[in-house]
């Protein structure tokens, strides 16, 4: 589980840096603009784009900060989850 406060100094930090979001289950989210995620006191709301579509229609995920795992800098390389 991650703190709201730790998302939130990725989210203010100055200057802003992307950053990648990594769940329980494997799954990744990643944020290149801080616009792109909301932070609650017990999940976070991330902005995505429909996968293999150049469409921009806004889709929003509601995260349970129960499941969030870790936060990274975006230019570290994505690791793979071992079982």
């Amino acid at each position: 589980m991650l703190a709201p406060r730790i998302v939130l100094d990725f989210v203010t930090a100055e200057p802003f840096r992307p950053f990648r979001l990594h769940m329980a289950s494997g799954r990744t989210f990643e944020v290149g603009h801080p616009e792109m995620v909301r932070v609650g006191r017990s999940s976070v709301t991330v902005h995505r784009r429909p996968e293999g579509t150049d469409e921009q229609a806004e889709r929003w995920q509601e995260v349970s900060l129960m499941l969030l795992e870790s936060i990274e800098p975006l230019e570290a390389p994505a690791r793979q989850k071992s079982d």
